[in-house]
């Protein structure tokens, strides 16, 4: 009798298989790495189908200038252990050569600028097809796309006009100028991300596990307090203990009050809740009920 593959495994095997098809139907695919725990994934991912050769892409960062310095610091040590390739897509510079407006006032973001910093950098270096580490269950746009994701010579996403993939059979066919975001993490949820870094032990972020914090709290959401953030009327820093479920830029990302310091009690933690990551931390999500698809739509990865 055949054993039978975990539910992790099985994961794992169908997110390798989905990298190699990747490696061998694109000419320049790239691995979006921002440092958060779903890249960390694809980064093991990666080592399982590649090595111990080099991978056959580069990693890139899409640097909002206004990331968690903890995150900075070991993304940047992560890519030095592997010896891979960094390429850092900087915001601040599509604001500087006038591509990007910077936003003024308290609720200022450069999260949605992050979009026109992507697409300049997929054209400047030509690549066809880009791994992001999204998955179906963060928000309901996310759950309309396929594992490709074809977008235009404008980089632009139709919801409606998707391949079909069955079989678990993609076609990566693509005219010039178009590209692929693929998303081989698309049928894991937050717990399989979690139970899959602690069963594999991979390092990941401190900010993950709780930790104490200068906050203030905005609409519902407890945000970092650092030098020079705009307070509203009425708002006031405090200390308190915090983790993050996701990772992004400091003036969006809401922290959440927990004793989590460990993976296991993280794992809990998030088995417990039923509350999407995105829904309970992302501010940027929040604009419009399609927040998220109109970005997608517009290119965001």
């Amino acid at each position: 009798m055949r054993p039978q593959l975990s539910h992790l495994r099985a994961l794992e095997s169908e997110a390798i298989h989905v990298m190699r098809e990747v490696a061998a139907e694109f000419e320049r695919p790239v691995l979006l790495f921002s440092g958060g725990k779903d890249s960390i994934v694809l980064l093991r991912l990666a080592e399982k189908a590649f090595r111990p050769a080099p991978f056959p892409f580069p990693l890139m960062h899409v640097d909002t200038g206004h990331n968690f310095p903890e995150v900075i610091e070991f993304r940047d040590r992560r890519v030095e252990e592997l010896g891979e390739r960094l390429i850092v897509a900087s915001v601040q510079e599509s604001i500087d050569s006038g591509r990007a407006v910077e936003e003024t006032g308290p609720r200022a973001s450069r999260n949605r600028l992050q979009t026109v910093t992507l697409l300049d950098a997929i054209a400047e270096h030509g690549f066809d097809a880009a791994f992001g580490g999204a998955r179906r269950d963060e928000e309901r746009a996310r759950a309309k796309e396929r594992v490709f994701s074809f977008r235009d010579d404008f980089g632009q996403w139709d919801p409606k006009n998707q391949r079909p993939e069955l079989w678990n059979l993609y076609n990566g066919r693509i005219r010039k100028g178009e590209n692929v975001r693929v998303f081989p993490l698309s049928n894991w949820t937050e717990l399989d991300v979690w139970e899959y870094i602690d069963q594999e032990q991979l390092e990941v972020p401190s900010i993950y596990f709780a930790h104490e914090r200068k906050v203030f709290s905005r609409d519902g959401m407890l945000y970092a307090w650092r030098p020079g953030t705009e307070l509203i009327d009425g708002e006031e820093v405090f200390d308190d203990t915090v983790r993050y479920r996701t990772v992004g830029d400091m003036s969006c990302t809401g922290g959440v009050r927990s004793e989590a310091s460990t993976l296991a009690e993280v794992v809990l933690e998030i088995a417990a809740t039923r509350v999407t990551e995105r829904g309970e931390t992302r501010a940027d999500d929040k604009v419009t009920e399609a927040a998220m698809e109109d970005r997608k739509k517009a290119g965001y990865f």
